[in-house]
């Protein structure tokens, strides 16, 4: 139910449930959080894209294997703490940047996990919808927090409450993805830009995602210190070093993500 291939260093994680609009059964998602294992620890990784098959990209929590729990006196299943946090949690904080290519529909935990991600390339027939409100359920993987980040606190609890789909143009509009671009061109586009993002400098990358979500929390004095920290360590890095003098000869930089 996961297709995992490396190319020009670029993880590409597909959800493969066509038949079921990619959603999230308890197996799929031990699949899903192995391959980004994966490609974290895999020092040749330097971006990852995440995709779906067929027309969708995720729909979310497959209800189906949620109504057999709930029957089985199950409720969750632990699912939460098991699946979605720690999904969630590896997408935000890898220290690679992660693209969505956004093929469909995304919904509930299926648009949380294309929110998580640092850039999102959508289908212009594309869809978002939270759904949680819909079948009596609060937000999880990490919606809560990733939402209100991208639209502002008030838009994200309409969304969240009334629970309305959005289009790809309202997405964009409301800064929900990065790009929207015809149908046929969305993996093609969501792929070009996960090479050029493998071919930059993958530590100051990992050191912006680190000062983004510090800065979503903390002070203005705190994120000045970590921002000197972490200049710090990019300053010493081969690629800065190399990019410093490739500026002075008039050449382009070549990073090696070291």
């Amino acid at each position: 139910m996961i297709r995992y291939d490396v190319t020009d260093a670029v993880a590409t994680i597909t959800l493969d449930r066509p038949d079921a609009m990619n959603s999230l059964t308890a197996d799929l998602k031990a699949g899903l959080l192995a391959a980004l294992r994966d490609a974290a620890a895999d020092e040749s990784v330097r971006a990852v894209l995440l995709t779906g098959s067929g027309r969708a990209f995720c729909a979310g929590q497959d209800l189906r294997e949620h109504a057999d729990n709930l029957e089985a006196g199950r409720g969750l299943a632990n699912t939460v703490r098991e699946h979605y946090n720690p999904i969630v949690e590896l997408i935000t904080t890898m220290p690679k940047p992660v693209v969505a290519a956004v093929n469909g529909v995304a919904a509930g935990a299926g648009a949380a996990l294309a929110f998580a991600c640092d850039l999102r390339v959508a289908s212009e027939k594309a869809k978002f919808a939270a759904a949680f409100s819909g079948i009596g359920l609060a937000p999880d993987s990490g919606m809560s927090w990733t939402l209100q980040r991208l639209m502002g606190p008030g838009r994200a609890a309409a969304h969240l409450l009334l629970g309305e789909p959005l289009d790809a143009a309202r997405a964009f509009e409301l800064g929900l993805v990065t790009r929207v671009v015809p149908a046929d061109d969305v993996l093609k586009t969501a792929q070009e830009l996960a090479v050029r993002l493998a071919a930059g400098p993958t530590k100051a990358y990992a050191a912006t995602k680190q000062a983004l979500a510090f800065a979503a929390t903390h002070s203005l004095a705190e994120s000045l210190a970590l921002e000197a920290d972490l200049q710090d360590a990019c300053v010493a890095t081969e690629d800065h070093q190399d990019a410093t003098q490739a500026f002075l000869a008039k050449q382009r930089p070549t990073f090696q993500g070291k």
